[in-house]
């Protein structure tokens, strides 16, 4: 299995000149006792150069840093760094890159498609934890794409312009004012407020929304919703290009008809419609739980792993419900679709996004086909 020891690492952050900038510190923590633990992704352990037999299980968490770039001065391997009250020589620091290089090596070049939203939005300091780990990634040869919501912010927005939030079945009612509303924030907003944090972090954000390039065409889903769209079609052409150059898209999910009517819709299903069209390697859906749970009130029934059939029967047990039901069910479509595999984390625990990709342990659920 993959054991990474007590250890810190600076990273570069890419430059779109290709030159680096910034490092970010990797702070590793291992567990006081050695616990025999089975990994979750077994998969995993033709990619790992450490041996299966290694008994402490350590957690990785990805730390900004605003330490100085990367020089020909640089403190050398035999130099101890202090960081949050803890010692890291050079060499230890290095040894986690080693460590860490399978996972690298393995989705280097690939596409993860990142559904952002819900409370990990509203705390600023959660927020700046995800941008950065965003750019670590891209930094590091993945390619995210981040697909967003803006729930929260489009409540404040309407009750600060008197209208009431209206809601069927889980879904948005969405008149016309209230569309308004929903584009200001979501595209002009919210969208141009993540590119900025991106840009500042380091990495070079193209802010869009489903309009441009007709990325997303939809349709009204009808009932009685008003302006809440299904998509009817997905055109990457202009994504794959943005994709191409090295940039980080960031996707508002506002799209609009053949006629040009704008429509409202859902994050998670944009994020999983794209993902199949770019035929990700995963989608990663942040959201306000830790993923799916046997007890919804005990995260030690977390299920760390399961595929398309178990995820079912637990539907039909009544085990997944209300709405997380949506989510999974997003989820199964997108491996229907291509997508190698689909993950549910909690956008609220810090770095939940590099634990998920960059350890065996992983912080959420995966569902595989």
């Amino acid at each position: 299995m993959f054991c990474l020891k007590p250890s810190s690492l600076l990273l570069p952050k890419c430059e779109p000149g290709g030159g680096f900038s910034c490092p970010a510190a990797v702070r590793v923590l291992a567990p006081s006792k050695p616990q025999l633990v089975i990994p979750r992704r077994t998969w995993r352990r033709k990619f790992s150069s450490l041996s299966s037999s290694s008994s402490s299980v350590a957690v990785v968490q990805v730390v900004a840093s605003s330490s100085s770039s990367f020089s020909s001065s640089a403190q050398p391997s035999t130099a101890v760094v202090k960081k949050n009250g803890l010692h890291f020589s050079g060499k230890e620091r290095v040894d986690v890159l080693a460590e860490a290089l399978p996972f690298i090596q393995r989705f280097q070049g690939k596409t993860v498609v990142v559904k952002y939203g819900g409370a990990a939005m509203k705390d600023e300091s959660l927020k700046e934890r995800v941008i950065k780990d965003l750019v670590l990634l891209s930094c590091v040869g993945l390619r995210p794409v981040l697909v967003h919501g803006g729930g929260p912010e489009i409540n404040q927005w309407l009750n600060k312009l008197g209208i009431e939030p209206k809601f069927k079945n889980g879904l948005r009612v969405t008149d016309a004012t209230t569309m308004e509303v929903v584009e200001m924030v979501l595209v002009g907003k919210v969208n141009k407020s993540l590119v900025s944090l991106i840009n500042r972090a380091g990495g070079c954000a193209v802010g869009m929304c489903g309009k441009d390039g007709k990325l997303i065409t939809a349709r009204s889903v009808g009932g009685g919703l008003g302006y809440v769209g299904e998509i009817t079609a997905i055109d990457t052409a202009v994504l794959k290009g943005i994709i191409r150059h090295g940039h980080l898209p960031v996707i508002a999910s506002v799209a609009a008809d053949k006629e040009g009517q704008a429509y409202n819709i859902n994050a998670d299903i944009a994020a999983g419609e794209i993902a199949a069209s770019l035929g990700a390697e995963k989608l990663i859906l942040m959201t306000d739980v830790p993923g799916v749970m046997q007890d919804f009130k005990d995260i030690n029934t977390l299920v760390r792993e399961i595929d398309i059939k178990g995820v079912r029967k637990l539907i039909q047990d009544g085990v997944v419900s209300g709405g997380m039901i949506p989510k999974v069910e997003c989820c199964v479509r997108s491996l229907a679709q291509g997508v190698h595999a689909t993950h549910i984390i909690d956008g609220r625990a810090p770095h939940s996004l590099l634990l998920e990709i960059l350890t065996d342990e992983g912080a959420g659920t995966m569902i595989t086909g």
